[in-house]
């Protein structure tokens, strides 16, 4: 028999679902993260291909000199007013993020694209898990820390050359997040990042001539270079632009942790590359400690 009560309860107005065109922007924001983290790793593997020709060192000024052609032209930065204030960081800018490429590229030669990215990967998780004082993103420092010891435990074919390098990626791509703050701070729009890709670009002309000159490159081996620079640098900060306007930031974090994953796929795909068992779990592991410390809302 149903319950008859004399009173009745006020009724709670339901939250109004959210309009088309709110679920349709938030889902192309969806979309295009993962277009981006798909597009990125995508062009690191086929960036890969050319390491037999061009080197890391090649391919890396390829990419440098992609990035800057795209970005100058979309943020035009007035170079001239600039600031001895708004140029220091924008020069170290430059150098962390030539830096932070050429290590990871490196880092890819030896260890792989899989483990080499999930290494990287350390360096946004570690900002993101020092700036709160949560007992559960200690769990998750804890359980990203395991799944680097996995990663990293001794074994007859360990680089461990290779894993400090990407270690270095790390550590640059953390200096990168910082520093970029500090420059949008201090510069409009994209212009700090532009004028920073232009001059890593020109940091990275000797040595792409140097490359040129003494194993020049085919057509094959161009291309692959000109696509890793197109797919890991254009594709994706287009991308991010349109993905940071249409879903939340915590959210955009989230789906940054598929990227050691994407990584390991597509260096399976493209390259041919294989891990076991141990190695999957550790890229869980750091996967699930981000995804963990992103999902749950901070207090």
């Amino acid at each position: 028999m149903r319950r008859m009560d004399t009173v009745s309860a006020p009724r709670v107005p339901r939250a109004a679902p959210p309009s088309p065109s709110a679920a349709g922007r938030r889902l192309t924001g969806v979309a295009a993260m993962l277009g981006s983290g798909l597009s990125n790793q995508t062009g690191a593997a086929v960036g890969a291909l050319a390491f037999p020709v061009l080197g890391p060192v090649g391919v890396v000024a390829v990419r440098q000199y992609v990035a800057a052609a795209v970005l100058l032209p979309l943020a035009r930065p007035r170079l001239r007013s600039f600031t001895w204030r708004q140029w220091w960081p924008v020069l170290l800018l430059a150098v962390v993020f030539g830096t932070m490429n050429l290590s990871l590229y490196s880092a890819v030669d030896r260890i792989g694209l899989g483990l080499a990215v999930t290494l990287e990967f350390l360096g946004p998780l570690g900002i993101a898990l020092a700036t709160v004082r949560r007992r559960l993103d200690a769990c998750c420092a804890v359980l990203a820390a395991a799944g680097v010891v996995v990663l990293m435990r001794p074994q007859p074919s360990a680089d461990y050359a290779g894993m400090g390098l990407a270690l270095l990626a790390a550590a640059c791509w953390a200096s990168y997040i910082l520093l970029n703050r500090t420059v949008g701070t201090r510069l409009p729009g994209a212009q700090g990042a532009a004028a920073a890709a232009g001059v890593s670009a020109l940091l990275f002309l000797p040595a792409g001539l140097l490359v040129v000159v003494h194993r020049p490159p085919g057509a094959w081996a161009a291309g692959c270079a000109v696509a890793a620079g197109v797919l890991s640098s254009a594709v994706p900060y287009l991308a991010d632009l349109l993905t940071l306007r249409r879903v939340p930031a915590n959210t955009f974090g989230l789906f940054m942790s598929v990227n050691p994953v994407l990584a390991a796929l597509a260096g399976r795909l493209v390259l041919g590359e294989g891990m076991g068992a141990w190695e999957w779990a550790g890229i869980a592991a750091v996967v699930t400690a981000n995804a963990v410390s992103m999902a749950v809302p901070r207090g």
